[in-house]
């Protein structure tokens, strides 16, 4: 037990927070939109059914949405572009072990489509990318359909008999604010790490470069 909290105590951790989180969000949420309900002369909502709700599915997929984005731009521009320097970066001046095309292989020590071979192998050559990609438009559309719903239910309580479709809410500026307040945001997270560990140092942090080193190296 000891090695198996040793070797996936990051993932463990932030884990934990994330649910923590989570649920830290759902209960505020629920009292939140109960809050709003009593004073539209609405229906109050039991906890499970607000885990179900539009409120919860909007706010939870608004964030997610923005962080599946980040992530997925990240991976790819950093395939290409670079930042001197900076300990997200690769090195424009050497070759780096990540840019190798990869070749098949019969180790057992190989991921399967490394062994495989073919498209398979090629497919997972860009496999990390087009996960997040995958993550970010399920989101998207997750965050259209509870923002939809949310809309739907805010013109009933105002006695507005309008109801609009996830695809016409998608086409509103409430939609659009939504996701760029996020976007924007993440990218300012992700330019800040960019540029700060160029100069900043963290001891012991994967994402830092060594205390000693100057500030002209780049990658950790």
């Amino acid at each position: 037990m000891r090695r198996i909290l040793r070797n996936n105590g990051l993932t463990i951790v932030v884990t934990l927070f994330f649910l923590a989180f989570l649920g830290g969000q759902a209960v505020t949420g629920h009292l939140q939109h109960n809050e709003d309900s009593q004073e539209h002369g609405q229906p109050t909502i039991g906890f499970v059914e607000y885990l179900g709700s539009s409120h919860f599915l909007e706010a939870t997929m608004e964030n997610w949405e923005s962080e599946f984005l980040q992530m997925f731009a990240f991976v790819v521009l950093t395939a290409f572009l670079y930042q001197k320097g900076s300990a997200e970066s690769k090195d424009p001046d050497k070759k780096e072990e990540v840019d190798r095309k990869g070749t098949k292989s019969r180790s057992k020590n190989a991921p399967w489509p490394v062994r495989r071979g073919g498209w398979v192998l090629k497919l997972y050559g860009y496999s990390l990318s087009l996960a997040f990609l995958l993550m970010f438009l399920v989101s998207f559309v997750l965050h259209a359909v509870g923002g939809a719903g949310e809309y739907n239910q805010d013109q009933q309580e105002h006695g507005k008999p309008e109801r609009v479709t996830t695809l016409t809410y998608m086409q509103t500026s409430q939609f659009w604010f939504e996701s760029m307040q996020n976007w924007q945001s993440e990218f300012l997270a992700v330019g800040s790490m960019v540029v700060l560990t160029i100069f900043l140092r963290q001891r012991g942090s994967a994402e830092s470069k060594p205390v000693d080193a100057p500030h002209s190296e780049t990658g950790e």
